[in-house]
């Protein structure tokens, strides 16, 4: 199972897990979140690192078009998620440069399958975290629940809260038959000790279960 870790900024840490196997790192390029990464690291800095296997991708909320490519170019970013009210229209853009995730934020009463089908011919995968007040991470679960029974037909994150003790949880989940279109986990808050601060010690052994399932 592929594993992404968002909300970095530091880069030994984002070297840190390469060596662990974590496919993705994550960096969130929103300026109201807790772990926006310019106020940590420069571009440049960004740009320069080169890991054996993992991928950097961009989160953004409802920037401007020319604000994301330039921050794909300028820090050399594999993939861009997309995490705010963005169109199809603006996902169509995005696309036509780089790979994008579409995330969207899920309550107990969602129509999973209408909220995703004006973006399933445009995004290239989707995200699916927990609705809260404002945008970004909650560290919160939403009920796996509501996509148990979904044909997702598109590569997708599971995210929202998930901490060290969901391995269980996680096997279970990668029994449902909706696992197959399962890209990768997305994992942030519970496993750090001040925000964009990972706590290696928990993140180890997690990365290692994980990778068993």
């Amino acid at each position: 199972m592929r594993i992404k870790v968002c909300g970095m900024t530091n880069a030994e840490q984002v070297m840190q897990l390469d060596e662990m196997g974590v496919e993705f790192a994550g960096f969130i390029f929103y300026p109201n979140s807790p772990r926006y990464v310019y106020r940590s690291m420069h571009k440049e800095e960004i740009k320069k690192i080169r890991g054996k296997g993992i991928n950097k991708v961009g989160v953004f909320v409802n920037a401007g078009i020319e604000e994301v490519l330039e921050a794909v170019d300028d820090c050399g970013l594999y993939l861009v998620q997309l995490h705010g009210d963005e169109t199809p229209k603006y996902c169509e853009k995005i696309a036509n440069y780089v790979t994008v995730v579409k995330a969207f934020r899920l309550r107990e009463d969602d129509n999973v399958l209408w909220k995703i089908k004006d973006y399933r011919d445009i995004a290239d995968m989707f995200l699916f975290d927990t609705e809260g007040a404002g945008y970004g991470g909650t560290g919160r679960k939403f009920d796996w629940n509501l996509l148990k029974d979904l044909t997702i037909g598109k590569p997708y994150f599971l995210s929202g809260g998930i901490e060290p003790e969901d391995t269980e949880k996680l096997k279970i989940f990668a029994g449902e038959p909706v696992a197959k279109d399962l890209f990768s986990i997305d994992i942030n808050s519970r496993f750090e000790t001040s925000p964009g601060v990972k706590d290696m010690g928990k993140l180890q052994p997690f990365i290692e279960a994980v990778k068993k399932l």
